[in-house]
């Protein structure tokens, strides 16, 4: 009965949309027998629920001040979203969140622009530049779980204005991905020279994603869970194909080696070959993200998000840089199929269908084509959750249009659902004569974008350690401590600014830019950089209107949107109680 304790509003927001107003001669509150038939509660799950908000109270807002003079523990007694994300799905969404088309597709124009050497030290580096950061943001997600967008950590530790343009960036990014991705579902079904329309696909794909992220955070989390088994058991077959053919073990049972290193050779277009790869690396890592997104709506952030962040290690080591040096050795780089590509999500030039095809093997390139469709589904579905969500939390903090602040019975951002969905109508283009230019332009306005984000975190981390530290506080204090620490997020944050660099030059100056026009120069360059203006038109103009303040370390608020109120009493027991694990538990722990 502690529930139903008077005036209570504790619960999830199945409870809270299930029950009616108090009743006031006994002072408890009841569950309402009359609820109706099943549509009467499908369409009272859509009303706005004014209880209910993305951003708790007491969050930083625009003006680098808090919303409510409140305690932290008042500010965040409610749920600000639905939570019912579990532990399952935080690791699958880690493991297999961000493997699409840039791993699958995207690295066979990488292959064949820098070679199997440049693609492994390529994808190494961002690998090592994400594992930075990744950390960095799970020990701020489990320290303030907040929804929407990580422009909320920029506002807090950085500057407002900055915050404000991270936001918006992020959206943005999210909002042209969904009609890019499915028509890229739609492109991956021409593969079996289908005679029906792309436009019927489109409509199709757009209805499933929809479909899927009205079901809430629980829908999207159960369709990215399956989604990511599949691609994950797509990657290891892989792996083991790729052994036991580069060893003999194919129907012809020729040994391949490591003879494609050789000759064509480990290298193509030399350090701008390497830079171009770098850059299109760090795109295949783009959701990975998606894990801190997630912390808000889980049901227990501290003790599900640590589990995930480190498992994004063995994704990067196992999926990607296994698989990719599998690639390297069964493909070479002077495979025509590489650069003939209709498209970024031509399964055609896949190298892992290449593979396949060049040892073959019957009807598996078939089959990895429907885990490149499944793939690019995922991410379509996955911008329409990140879109919403980051829109939803802008306008809490008046960032955006009040209006995509509504949030239902059911704890869903509606508004910003339709927003984001209605967005996918663009994807209708692909039936039109214009949809290279459409698409091409759509591409560049998110192609830097997680780069701006991934600095931003490393940055705000740096600063929060900081702020910690100064206002007297212990590491001992945190429920998650990245791996990496500071200096791993000097070094994401280095590394970042490195593919800023990297991304400048060849989008200036891009390999075989000889042969270009002046105006095919300039219109490869802002098809590159398209993002880095964007940015700073949100940041600009924000600054100068509302002249935030660049935050100092003494004035950060390090205690509002903490969730666990007896936090060192928590981790003092959690840590007595692993200092009794055996050796091999606190290492398995350690690593997973």
């Amino acid at each position: 009965m502690e529930k139903y304790r008077k005036g209570s509003r504790q619960g999830s927001a199945d409870f809270s949309s299930s029950i009616t107003s108090p009743d006031f001669e006994t002072g408890w509150v009841h569950k309402d027998e009359d609820q109706g038939n099943f549509f009467h509660r499908t369409w009272d799950g859509f009303k706005r629920d004014p209880n209910r908000l993305v951003s708790p109270k007491g969050v930083v807002g625009a003006d680098g001040k808090v919303f409510d003079a409140e305690a932290a523990a008042h500010a965040t007694a409610d749920s600000p979203l639905h939570r019912s994300l579990k532990g399952r799905h935080l690791q699958m969404i880690a493991i297999g969140g961000s493997i699409g088309t840039g791993l699958f597709v995207g690295s066979g124009k990488a292959l064949a622009t820098g070679g199997p050497a440049s693609l492994l030290i390529a994808f190494s580096l961002i690998g090592i530049m994400l594992y930075c950061t990744v950390h960095a943001l799970g020990e701020m997600a489990v320290a303030f779980p907040v929804a929407g967008s990580f422009s909320a950590y920029s506002t807090r530790f950085l500057d407002p204005a900055w915050g404000f343009a991270m936001g918006w960036n992020y959206a943005l990014q999210w909002l042209v991905v969904l009609p890019l991705e499915v028509v890229a579902a739609s492109i991956t079904i021409d593969y079996w020279g289908s005679p029906i329309s792309n436009a019927v696909w489109v409509t199709i794909f757009l209805f499933v994603i929809i479909a899927i992220n009205l079901f809430g955070v629980k829908g999207y989390a159960e369709a990215e869970f399956i989604f990511a088994i599949v691609k994950v058991i797509a990657v290891i077959g892989f792996i083991i194909l790729g052994i036991v053919l580069d060893i003999g073990g194919g129907p012809d049972g020729s040994y391949i080696g490591g003879q494609y290193w050789l000759y064509p050779g480990a290298f193509h277009n030399g350090f701008k070959g390497l830079c171009s790869v770098f850059v299109t690396a760090s795109f295949a890592f783009a959701g990975t993200e998606l894990v801190g997104l997630a912390a808000a709506e889980t049901a227990n952030p501290r003790k599900s998000l640590p589990t995930a962040v480190k498992q994004v290690f063995w994704r990067i080591c196992l999926f990607y840089i296994v698989s990719l040096t599998l690639v390297g050795l069964l493909v070479p780089y002077t495979d025509h199929r590489l650069i003939g590509a209709s498209s970024d999500y031509d399964a055609h030039a896949s190298p892992f269908v290449i593979a396949i095809a060049n040892a073959g093997i019957q009807v598996l390139d078939s089959v990895m084509n429907v885990v490149i469709m499944i793939a690019v589904l995922s991410v379509g579905n996955s911008s329409v959750y990140g879109s919403s969500r980051t829109l939803a939390a802008l306008a809490e903090q008046k960032q955006a249009p009040k209006i995509f602040a509504y949030i239902d019975k059911r704890g869903r951002p509606l508004v910003a659902i339709i927003f984001a969905s209605s967005l996918g109508l663009l994807a209708y283009v692909a039936a039109s004569p214009n949809q290279d230019a459409a698409f091409t332009w759509m591409v560049a306005l998110s192609g830097l974008s997680s780069i701006f984000t991934w600095g931003s975190i490393c940055l705000s981390h740096i600063r929060f350690r900081k702020a910690w530290k100064m206002q007297g506080h212990s590491l001992d204090e945190l429920a998650f401590l990245s791996q990496a620490g500071v200096i791993g997020s000097w070094l994401g944050f280095a590394l970042n600014c490195l593919v800023l660099v990297a991304q400048f030059w060849t989008g200036f100056a891009p390999v075989g830019y000889a042969g270009n026009t002046t105006s095919e120069n300039v219109q490869n360059f802002f098809q590159a950089y398209l993002a880095a203006p964007i940015v700073l038109a949100f940041y600009i103009p924000y600054k100068l209107y509302y002249k935030t303040p660049f935050m100092r370390c003494v004035d950060m608020d390090l205690l509002t949107g903490m969730r666990e109120l007896n936090l060192v009493e928590l981790l003092a027991e959690e840590r007595a109680e692993q200092a009794a694990w055996p050796k091999w538990k606190r290492a398995y722990k350690f690593l997973c």
